[in-house]
């Protein structure tokens, strides 16, 4: 049985030892770029590897580009050989934010052919919080070779998403916090606001009080309210770099709504050219 959504804290605990299953951590802070390492050295789920946001997720960063550029896929591939990915290989990822950051890992592997893909549900605090195994020793690799199949029909630039501005055949969801998406603060890009028409879905409104996923069924009743007809392949998702973008891709995913699309640009590529237009407050 392989895994492509969730994976549960007492699944991967009995898998530790199965060699056949690969554990990522992936937690970072946006306003602190080595906090996650330093939180991956202090302890992490005993044999998972560490993928840094900037350094391994994303490409270099340019004038025209968001924060968090798609990586080449064969550089991302060395990397994931290196941490013994292969096709073969049952992925689980994770972070301390619920998911936010570790479903930018899980919609790369996607991206390039790998399904055997999911997230940790609850992530590390579920993890510490029950009492599970935790390991400050670095993790034996046996390196694999990855085979990259990129699929680039899972993803837009920002000038598809400018050419379908006003289309209501199509939805654009962004997954920010509310007072990023009207404008109200915005705390690492130059300029606040969002593309216009946007919907606003903050990725933490697919979560439960304790951190952990919706049932489908609930994800699945608000997922549709916001397509109001619209077919899952008609979204394209996006936030502030194309990260926690992935978050509601995750959610459709799991609510059976597949094939929406993200925009990695996102809204920090979005105004790196002021001819694009901007708008504040919140969409009627």
């Amino acid at each position: 049985m392989s895994f492509t959504t969730l994976v549960t804290t007492e699944e991967l605990e009995r898998r530790l030892d199965d060699p056949g299953w690969v554990v990522v951590d992936c937690r970072f802070t946006l306003t602190d770029p080595q906090a996650g390492r330093r939180a991956y050295a202090e302890g992490h789920i005993p044999g998972a590897r560490y993928a840094h946001l900037d350094e391994d997720l994303s490409g270099p960063r340019t004038p025209t580009s968001g924060r968090h550029p798609l990586p080449d896929p064969a550089v991302l591939a060395q990397k994931l050989g290196a941490w013994g990915i292969d096709a073969d290989k049952q992925v689980v990822v994770y972070d301390d934010t619920f998911g936010a950051m570790a479903v930018r890992l899980w919609w790369l592997l996607r991206w390039l052919g790998h399904g055997k893909v999911a997230l940790l549900d609850g992530g590390w605090p579920a993890w510490k919080r029950e009492g599970r195994p935790v390991s400050r020793e670095l993790p034996r690799v046996r390196p694999a070779v990855f085979h990259p199949r990129p699929d680039d029909g899972m993803w837009v630039d920002a000038a598809r998403v400018e050419a379908l501005l006003g289309d209501s055949r199509y939805l654009l969801l962004d997954a920010r916090a509310e007072e990023r998406y009207s404008g109200e603060r915005e705390p690492l890009d130059p300029v606040a606001g969002h593309v216009p028409g946007a919907v606003n879905r903050p990725y933490e409104d697919n979560l439960d009080p304790g951190g952990r996923f919706l049932p489908p069924e609930a994800l699945r009743a608000a997922y549709l309210e916001l397509l109001d007809g619209r077919p899952p392949e008609r979204v394209i998702h996006m936030c502030g770099s194309g990260v926690t973008a992935c978050h509601n891709l995750l959610a459709m995913e799991i609510a059976g709504l597949a094939g929406g699309k993200l925009y990695p640009g996102s809204w920090s590529e979005w105004i790196t050219d002021p001819r694009r237009p901007t708008a504040t407050g919140e969409e009627p």
